[in-house]
Protein backbone atom coordinates (compact mmCIF):
# COMPACT_ATOMS: atom_id res chain seq x y z
CA UNK A 1 0.00 0.00 0.00
CA UNK A 2 1.15 3.44 -1.19
CA UNK A 3 1.76 6.09 1.38
CA UNK A 4 -0.13 9.26 1.35
CA UNK A 5 1.59 11.46 -1.16
CA UNK A 6 0.89 14.65 1.38
CA UNK A 7 3.15 12.98 3.64
CA UNK A 8 6.17 12.73 0.72
CA UNK A 9 5.92 16.71 0.44
CA UNK A 10 6.02 16.96 4.40
CA UNK A 11 8.99 14.86 4.23
CA UNK A 12 10.46 16.78 1.38
CA UNK A 13 9.79 20.07 2.87
CA UNK A 14 11.14 19.24 6.20
CA UNK A 15 14.61 18.27 4.68
CA UNK A 16 14.18 21.34 2.73
CA UNK A 17 13.95 23.46 6.00
CA UNK A 18 17.25 22.27 7.59
CA UNK A 19 18.91 22.60 4.66
CA UNK A 20 18.21 26.20 5.18
CA UNK A 21 19.53 26.05 8.47
CA UNK A 22 22.90 25.24 8.09
CA UNK A 23 25.88 26.12 5.08
CA UNK A 24 27.89 23.05 6.08
CA UNK A 25 28.49 21.14 2.83
CA UNK A 26 29.30 17.79 4.83
CA UNK A 27 25.50 18.06 6.43
CA UNK A 28 24.38 19.35 3.45
CA UNK A 29 25.88 16.22 1.44
CA UNK A 30 24.20 13.81 3.57
CA UNK A 31 20.68 15.74 3.40
CA UNK A 32 21.24 15.37 -0.46
CA UNK A 33 22.49 11.57 -0.18
CA UNK A 34 19.36 10.63 1.99
CA UNK A 35 16.96 12.12 -0.37
CA UNK A 36 18.63 10.17 -3.24
CA UNK A 37 18.45 6.51 -1.33
CA UNK A 38 14.88 7.18 -0.43
CA UNK A 39 14.10 8.43 -4.27
CA UNK A 40 15.88 5.36 -5.95
CA UNK A 41 14.36 3.19 -3.46
CA UNK A 42 10.75 4.12 -3.27
CA UNK A 43 10.39 5.98 -6.97
CA UNK A 44 7.64 4.44 -9.40
CA UNK A 45 7.91 3.98 -13.24
CA UNK A 46 5.91 7.00 -13.65
CA UNK A 47 6.78 9.27 -16.00
CA UNK A 48 6.44 12.01 -13.17
CA UNK A 49 9.21 10.36 -11.40
CA UNK A 50 11.96 10.57 -13.50
CA UNK A 51 12.60 14.30 -12.40
CA UNK A 52 15.08 14.00 -9.64
CA UNK A 53 17.44 13.74 -12.17
CA UNK A 54 16.21 16.84 -14.14
CA UNK A 55 16.18 18.55 -10.47
CA UNK A 56 20.17 17.37 -9.36
CA UNK A 57 21.22 18.66 -13.03
CA UNK A 58 19.52 21.89 -11.77
CA UNK A 59 21.11 22.43 -8.57
CA UNK A 60 24.26 21.41 -10.16
CA UNK A 61 24.02 24.42 -12.25
CA UNK A 62 22.41 26.98 -9.38
CA UNK A 63 26.15 25.89 -7.74
CA UNK A 64 28.21 26.81 -10.49
CA UNK A 65 25.74 30.02 -11.81
CA UNK A 66 27.06 30.75 -7.64
CA UNK A 67 30.81 30.72 -7.87
CA UNK A 68 30.24 32.23 -11.38
CA UNK A 69 28.95 35.65 -9.99
CA UNK A 70 30.95 35.48 -7.36
CA UNK A 71 34.28 35.25 -9.86
CA UNK A 72 33.15 37.70 -12.16
CA UNK A 73 31.34 40.42 -9.77
CA UNK A 74 33.32 39.91 -6.67
CA UNK A 75 32.71 39.45 -2.91
CA UNK A 76 31.94 41.23 0.33
CA UNK A 77 34.04 38.12 1.47
CA UNK A 78 37.46 39.46 2.83
CA UNK A 79 40.51 37.30 1.70
CA UNK A 80 44.56 36.41 1.44
CA UNK A 81 44.83 33.40 -0.44
CA UNK A 82 44.44 34.86 -4.24
CA UNK A 83 43.70 32.21 -7.01
CA UNK A 84 43.66 34.57 -10.05
CA UNK A 85 43.62 38.66 -10.58
CA UNK A 86 40.99 39.22 -13.73
CA UNK A 87 41.29 41.90 -15.84
CA UNK A 88 38.87 44.89 -13.62
CA UNK A 89 36.14 47.01 -15.55
CA UNK A 90 35.93 50.73 -14.52
CA UNK A 91 32.59 51.33 -12.90
CA UNK A 92 30.92 54.74 -12.39
CA UNK A 93 30.68 55.97 -9.29
CA UNK A 94 26.72 55.35 -9.24
CA UNK A 95 28.06 51.56 -9.13
CA UNK A 96 29.62 51.36 -5.87
CA UNK A 97 29.87 48.15 -4.49
CA UNK A 98 29.71 46.56 -7.38
CA UNK A 99 33.32 45.07 -9.22
CA UNK A 100 33.88 43.20 -12.38
CA UNK A 101 36.91 41.16 -12.42
CA UNK A 102 39.73 41.48 -10.02
CA UNK A 103 41.01 39.31 -7.77
CA UNK A 104 39.41 36.30 -7.17
CA UNK A 105 40.47 35.05 -3.49
CA UNK A 106 39.88 31.31 -2.46
CA UNK A 107 37.75 32.47 0.88
CA UNK A 108 35.10 33.95 -1.54
CA UNK A 109 35.02 31.02 -3.93
CA UNK A 110 34.12 28.64 -1.37
CA UNK A 111 32.07 31.23 0.35
CA UNK A 112 29.69 31.39 -2.98
CA UNK A 113 30.21 26.88 -2.78
CA UNK A 114 28.48 26.74 0.43
CA UNK A 115 25.73 29.33 -0.68
CA UNK A 116 24.56 27.67 -3.93
CA UNK A 117 25.10 24.10 -2.44
CA UNK A 118 22.41 25.77 -0.16
CA UNK A 119 20.01 26.32 -2.62
CA UNK A 120 20.78 23.27 -4.56
CA UNK A 121 20.07 21.25 -1.81
CA UNK A 122 16.78 22.82 -1.01
CA UNK A 123 16.15 22.25 -4.85
CA UNK A 124 16.85 18.69 -4.76
CA UNK A 125 14.81 18.04 -1.86
CA UNK A 126 12.13 19.52 -4.09
CA UNK A 127 12.58 17.37 -6.64
CA UNK A 128 12.05 14.37 -4.39
CA UNK A 129 8.92 15.30 -3.38
CA UNK A 130 8.16 15.41 -7.09
CA UNK A 131 9.16 12.17 -7.74
CA UNK A 132 7.76 10.22 -5.08
CA UNK A 133 4.41 12.12 -4.57
CA UNK A 134 1.78 11.11 -7.22
CA UNK A 135 0.63 15.14 -8.50
CA UNK A 136 -2.91 13.22 -9.25
CA UNK A 137 -2.98 11.97 -6.05
CA UNK A 138 -2.09 14.72 -4.03
CA UNK A 139 -4.61 17.03 -6.03
CA UNK A 140 -7.57 14.74 -4.77
CA UNK A 141 -5.92 15.12 -0.75
CA UNK A 142 -6.90 18.81 -1.02
CA UNK A 143 -9.65 20.69 0.62
CA UNK A 144 -12.96 21.67 -1.85
CA UNK A 145 -11.54 25.24 -1.42
CA UNK A 146 -7.78 25.21 -2.68
CA UNK A 147 -8.61 22.56 -5.67
CA UNK A 148 -8.69 25.18 -8.49
CA UNK A 149 -5.43 26.41 -7.07
CA UNK A 150 -4.32 22.91 -6.44
CA UNK A 151 -4.93 21.93 -10.09
CA UNK A 152 -3.09 24.77 -11.55
CA UNK A 153 0.02 23.61 -9.30
CA UNK A 154 -0.20 20.10 -10.34
CA UNK A 155 -0.21 21.12 -14.09
CA UNK A 156 3.05 23.88 -13.64
CA UNK A 157 4.57 20.68 -11.64
CA UNK A 158 4.28 17.70 -14.15
CA UNK A 159 4.72 19.86 -16.95
CA UNK A 160 8.83 19.67 -16.56
CA UNK A 161 8.60 15.81 -15.93
CA UNK A 162 6.25 15.23 -19.20
CA UNK A 163 8.78 17.27 -21.12
CA UNK A 164 11.69 15.49 -19.92
CA UNK A 165 9.92 12.42 -20.68
CA UNK A 166 8.93 13.14 -24.55
CA UNK A 167 12.80 14.57 -25.20
CA UNK A 168 13.47 11.07 -24.24
CA UNK A 169 11.41 9.48 -25.96
CA UNK A 170 12.36 11.18 -29.26
CA UNK A 171 16.02 11.28 -28.43
CA UNK A 172 15.63 7.42 -28.51
CA UNK A 173 13.50 7.63 -31.65
CA UNK A 174 16.14 9.15 -33.61
CA UNK A 175 19.17 6.68 -32.15
CA UNK A 176 17.11 3.95 -33.54
CA UNK A 177 16.56 5.72 -36.99
CA UNK A 178 20.64 6.30 -36.96
CA UNK A 179 19.77 9.88 -36.82
CA UNK A 180 22.08 12.66 -34.69
CA UNK A 181 20.44 13.49 -31.28
CA UNK A 182 22.95 15.62 -29.91
CA UNK A 183 24.46 19.46 -30.66
CA UNK A 184 22.49 22.41 -32.46
CA UNK A 185 21.01 20.18 -35.30
CA UNK A 186 19.53 17.36 -32.72
CA UNK A 187 18.53 19.83 -30.63
CA UNK A 188 16.43 21.90 -33.05
CA UNK A 189 14.75 18.69 -34.33
CA UNK A 190 14.00 17.58 -30.94
CA UNK A 191 12.43 20.44 -29.69
CA UNK A 192 10.28 21.41 -32.14
CA UNK A 193 8.22 18.09 -31.53
CA UNK A 194 8.46 18.58 -28.11
CA UNK A 195 7.08 21.54 -28.44
CA UNK A 196 4.33 20.62 -30.44
CA UNK A 197 3.28 17.74 -28.50
CA UNK A 198 3.41 20.17 -24.92
CA UNK A 199 0.53 22.71 -27.26
CA UNK A 200 -1.04 19.37 -27.84
CA UNK A 201 -1.53 18.39 -24.44
CA UNK A 202 -2.27 21.56 -22.98
CA UNK A 203 -5.65 21.78 -25.31
CA UNK A 204 -6.40 18.23 -24.78
CA UNK A 205 -6.04 19.40 -20.91
CA UNK A 206 -8.11 22.30 -21.53
CA UNK A 207 -10.44 20.32 -23.02
CA UNK A 208 -10.86 17.64 -20.33
CA UNK A 209 -10.99 20.18 -17.80
CA UNK A 210 -14.44 21.80 -19.38
CA UNK A 211 -15.59 18.32 -19.90
CA UNK A 212 -15.45 17.67 -16.05
CA UNK A 213 -17.00 21.02 -14.93
CA UNK A 214 -13.54 22.71 -13.90
CA UNK A 215 -14.14 26.46 -12.45
CA UNK A 216 -18.03 25.48 -11.95
CA UNK A 217 -19.37 27.03 -8.11
CA UNK A 218 -22.10 26.50 -6.04
CA UNK A 219 -24.26 28.53 -4.46
CA UNK A 220 -23.52 29.87 -1.16
CA UNK A 221 -25.43 32.67 0.90
CA UNK A 222 -23.63 36.04 0.98
CA UNK A 223 -23.04 35.69 4.50
CA UNK A 224 -21.43 32.36 4.55
CA UNK A 225 -19.15 33.93 1.94
CA UNK A 226 -18.34 36.72 3.88
CA UNK A 227 -17.53 34.68 7.09
CA UNK A 228 -15.33 32.66 4.86
CA UNK A 229 -13.40 35.69 3.38
CA UNK A 230 -12.69 36.97 7.22
CA UNK A 231 -11.71 33.91 8.57
CA UNK A 232 -9.31 33.14 6.14
CA UNK A 233 -7.66 36.16 5.66
CA UNK A 234 -8.00 37.17 9.53
CA UNK A 235 -6.38 33.49 9.77
CA UNK A 236 -3.69 34.10 7.41
CA UNK A 237 -2.76 37.42 8.79
CA UNK A 238 -2.68 35.95 12.44
CA UNK A 239 -0.46 33.36 10.78
CA UNK A 240 2.35 36.09 9.61
CA UNK A 241 2.05 38.07 12.89
CA UNK A 242 2.47 35.11 15.09
CA UNK A 243 5.70 34.17 12.96
CA UNK A 244 6.98 37.11 12.77
CA UNK A 245 6.84 37.35 16.82
CA UNK A 246 8.35 33.98 17.38
CA UNK A 247 10.84 34.81 15.25
CA UNK A 248 11.48 38.08 17.40
CA UNK A 249 12.66 38.28 20.96
CA UNK A 250 9.97 41.07 22.01
CA UNK A 251 7.28 38.48 20.54
CA UNK A 252 8.06 35.62 22.46
CA UNK A 253 4.98 35.77 24.66
CA UNK A 254 2.02 36.41 21.55
CA UNK A 255 3.75 34.26 18.88
CA UNK A 256 2.87 31.40 19.39
CA UNK A 257 -1.33 31.84 20.31
CA UNK A 258 -1.70 34.26 17.77
CA UNK A 259 0.11 31.66 14.99
CA UNK A 260 -2.22 28.73 16.62
CA UNK A 261 -5.14 31.30 16.39
CA UNK A 262 -4.75 32.15 12.92
CA UNK A 263 -4.02 28.30 11.67
CA UNK A 264 -7.34 27.47 13.05
CA UNK A 265 -9.53 30.46 12.03
CA UNK A 266 -7.03 29.57 8.25
CA UNK A 267 -8.60 25.93 8.42
CA UNK A 268 -11.85 27.34 9.32
CA UNK A 269 -12.46 29.13 6.43
CA UNK A 270 -10.63 26.68 4.11
CA UNK A 271 -13.32 24.07 5.50
CA UNK A 272 -16.40 26.87 4.80
CA UNK A 273 -14.78 27.75 1.56
CA UNK A 274 -15.24 23.77 0.72
CA UNK A 275 -18.68 24.31 0.18
CA UNK A 276 -18.42 26.27 -3.19
CA UNK A 277 -16.49 23.25 -5.01
CA UNK A 278 -18.89 20.89 -6.43
CA UNK A 279 -16.33 17.90 -6.28
CA UNK A 280 -16.15 14.25 -4.50
CA UNK A 281 -13.28 11.97 -3.88
CA UNK A 282 -12.99 8.22 -5.27
CA UNK A 283 -11.67 5.92 -2.72
CA UNK A 284 -9.28 8.88 -0.88
CA UNK A 285 -5.72 8.11 0.49
CA UNK A 286 -5.53 7.44 4.23
CA UNK A 287 -3.67 8.82 6.34
CA UNK A 288 -1.61 6.38 8.15
CA UNK A 289 0.79 5.23 10.30
CA UNK A 290 3.26 5.04 7.36
CA UNK A 291 2.31 8.55 6.80
CA UNK A 292 3.20 9.96 9.99
CA UNK A 293 5.94 8.44 10.80
CA UNK A 294 7.31 9.81 6.76
CA UNK A 295 5.96 13.39 8.14
CA UNK A 296 7.49 12.44 11.35
CA UNK A 297 11.43 12.11 9.89
CA UNK A 298 11.32 15.06 8.19
CA UNK A 299 9.67 17.43 10.48
CA UNK A 300 12.50 15.51 13.25
CA UNK A 301 15.02 16.54 10.55
CA UNK A 302 14.17 20.43 10.62
CA UNK A 303 13.48 20.42 14.49
CA UNK A 304 16.83 18.53 15.58
CA UNK A 305 18.89 21.03 12.85
CA UNK A 306 16.83 24.19 14.22
CA UNK A 307 18.18 23.75 17.05
CA UNK A 308 21.57 22.59 16.78
CA UNK A 309 21.87 25.91 14.70
CA UNK A 310 20.80 28.00 17.62
CA UNK A 311 23.08 25.88 20.15
CA UNK A 312 25.98 25.94 18.54
CA UNK A 313 26.49 27.74 15.24
CA UNK A 314 29.97 27.47 14.64
CA UNK A 315 29.34 23.76 13.37
CA UNK A 316 26.50 24.29 11.31
CA UNK A 317 27.82 27.89 9.43
CA UNK A 318 31.39 26.95 8.90
CA UNK A 319 33.71 29.80 8.71
CA UNK A 320 35.77 30.86 5.68
CA UNK A 321 38.13 33.52 7.13
CA UNK A 322 40.24 32.17 8.28
CA UNK A 323 39.89 29.19 5.66
CA UNK A 324 39.94 25.80 7.88
CA UNK A 325 38.40 22.89 6.53
CA UNK A 326 34.65 22.25 7.79
CA UNK A 327 34.26 19.35 10.24
CA UNK A 328 31.55 16.90 10.74
CA UNK A 329 29.32 17.70 14.16
CA UNK A 330 28.16 13.97 15.26
CA UNK A 331 24.65 14.89 16.89
CA UNK A 332 23.55 17.16 14.02
CA UNK A 333 24.79 14.20 11.43
CA UNK A 334 22.70 11.62 13.31
CA UNK A 335 19.57 13.69 12.91
CA UNK A 336 20.16 13.78 9.23
CA UNK A 337 20.13 10.47 8.75
CA UNK A 338 16.35 10.53 10.30
CA UNK A 339 15.56 11.36 6.80
CA UNK A 340 16.22 7.63 6.29
CA UNK A 341 13.83 6.19 7.84
CA UNK A 342 11.38 6.34 5.26
CA UNK A 343 13.21 3.85 3.29
CA UNK A 344 13.02 1.56 5.80
CA UNK A 345 9.42 2.23 7.29
CA UNK A 346 7.85 1.92 3.58
CA UNK A 347 7.46 -0.81 1.35
CA UNK A 348 9.09 -0.76 -2.23
CA UNK A 349 6.59 0.07 -5.00
CA UNK A 350 6.02 -3.62 -6.83
CA UNK A 351 7.12 -3.07 -10.39
CA UNK A 352 4.96 -3.17 -13.29
CA UNK A 353 5.08 -6.44 -15.02
CA UNK A 354 5.20 -5.91 -18.93
CA UNK A 355 3.84 -8.56 -21.54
Amino acid sequence: MSVHPGAWWLWALGLGTAATRTTNPLLLALLVAASAYVVATHRSSAPWSRSYTAFARLALAVILVRVLFAVALGSPIPGTHTLLTLPEVPLPHWAQGIRLGGRVTAEAVVFAAYDGLKLATLLICVGAANALASPSRLLKSLPGALYETGVAVVVALTFAPHLIADVQRLRAARRLRGRPDRGVRGLLQVGLPVLEGALERSVALAAAMEARGYGRTADVPAPVRRTTAALTLGGLLGVCAGTYGLLTAEGGVYGLPLLLAGVVAALAGLRLGGRRSLRTRYRPDPWDLRAWLVTGSGVAVAALLTLASAHDPGALHPGVVPLVPPTLPLWPAAAVLLALLPAFAVPQPVPREHS
